[in-house]
């Protein structure tokens, strides 16, 4: 999906912008993740994820034709790792098999875990629930 897309689906799923305010939502949006992450910080977005900026070492590496050691400087890597509530739109059967194998004869007795079901009407919603 490309920025422009993301812009097309704002404009159709929240009413009352118009295309080019759509537009400077979704940039202002990104220009506030990037600015967050620039400063090291990490941007969580409940019910999708967390975007980590991580300090890697300077370490040696090898040219693989060569074998011969390569110096690959200090550098920052942004890492994302995905809410539970996105991993399960992931992947919905492992959730299923997560439940059916908990329910197995001869198991030992556990809470089921609580049902994720994303309304898309979640009430942290800044726009609020209006209609």
């Amino acid at each position: 999906m490309t920025k422009a897309e993301i812009i097309d689906q704002v404009y159709e799923k929240v009413g009352g912008f118009s295309k080019k305010e759509s537009a400077e939502v979704v940039e202002a949006v990104f220009d506030t993740m990037k600015e967050v992450l620039a400063q090291g910080d990490k941007v969580k977005i409940s019910g999708f994820g967390n975007f980590v900026v991580r300090e890697k070492k300077q370490r040696v590496g090898r040219n693989p034709q060569t074998g011969e050691p390569i110096p690959i400087s200090a550098r920052r890597v942004l890492t994302f790792k995905p809410s539970q509530v996105l991993k399960h739109i992931l992947n919905p059967d492992k959730a299923a098999a997560a439940v059916a194998s908990a329910a197995e004869p001869g198991s030992a007795p556990s809470a089921p875990p609580a049902p994720v079901t994303p309304t898309g009407n979640e009430s942290s919603s800044p726009m609020g629930s209006e209609g």
